[in-house]
């Protein structure tokens, strides 16, 4: 089992600026892509962004040119996300995804409204 230390969200005015941290318990053998995703309501789960074992970096269609992913440490990842949007109101959720399996945070609430 992997346990997550969320960081961060909260509520924040359209065009602001909020940060994510996550911290994993432990670490897979081999490859793994650690990440966001969010839901907000009455919507399924979707890719924020994620960043792999080796650096590669994938976000959602939405994400890109706004939020910027980074991993400081094999355990840790941290998401920038700059001009948000009342569309970007949901909870969000650290995620580790294995070949066989994805592990889920707790998740954290991010509202943007003014």
């Amino acid at each position: 089992q992997v346990y997550f230390h969320e960081t961060g969200g909260g509520l924040v005015q359209p065009g602001g600026s909020l940060s994510l941290s996550c911290r994993a318990s432990t670490i897979p053998n081999g490859d793994f892509h650690l990440g966001w995703h969010r839901q907000a309501p009455g919507k399924e789960r979707e890719l924020v962004a994620s960043i792999s074992t080796r650096g590669q970096t994938d976000y959602g269609d939405y994400a890109e040119g706004r939020f910027i992913i980074s991993k400081p440490n094999a355990l840790s990842v941290n998401l920038q996300m700059n001009n948000l949007q009342p569309d970007d109101t949901a909870v969000y959720y650290c995620s580790m995804q294995t070949f066989s399996h994805t592990y889920w945070g707790q998740g954290t609430q991010v509202t943007v409204s003014s």
